[in-house]
């Protein structure tokens, strides 16, 4: 499997990520969050007025990191994205093709609260210019550990 398939893989095949962020004091501030995966890109759903979408807008540089369940050393798995973010809000352009990818993954049990009606929603596109994937069990096919896709 290419680098390009093992992390598009990773992160198709799960949908929490921790979000990283500074806050206007330089702060970093980081924030477990679920994500819905479009190609490299994660979107992030939130109301537009939490801390993560604050930080966002003040500064769009990121940094997200993706892990599978580590149950032995072979199987650590995981990615490194870095890059920018765009918030997007009802009535831009590209919400509307963002927020179809979201809709038909919302669960059930979302469906009353701020999800139900995007008005109320923004969405946070993570879009990585750089990601640094590490996978040990690829050392048995000769490939180091740890790489990195420059996008």
């Amino acid at each position: 499997m290419s680098l390009e398939e093992s992390i598009l893989n990773l992160l198709a095949t799960h949908n929490m990520c921790v979000l990283a962020t500074t806050d206007p004091s330089g702060a970093p501030h980081a924030t477990p969050v679920r994500y819905f995966a479009d190609g490299f890109d994660l979107i992030v759903t939130s109301l537009g007025d939490s801390p993560k979408i604050r930080n966002l807008r003040a500064d769009p540089r990121m940094s997200a990191g993706v892990f599978a369940p580590l149950t032995t050393v072979e199987s650590s798995r995981g990615a490194q994205l870095f890059g920018t973010a765009r918030i997007l809000s009802p009535g831009d352009e590209e919400f509307e093709s963002r927020w179809r990818i979201v809709t038909p993954r919302i669960h059930e049990t979302e469906r009353d609260r701020f999800l139900a009606d995007p008005a109320r929603c923004v969405l946070a596109v993570l879009s990585p210019a750089r990601i640094v994937y590490t996978d040990h069990w690829q050392k048995r096919d000769g490939h180091p550990t740890r790489r990195t896709l420059t996008l």
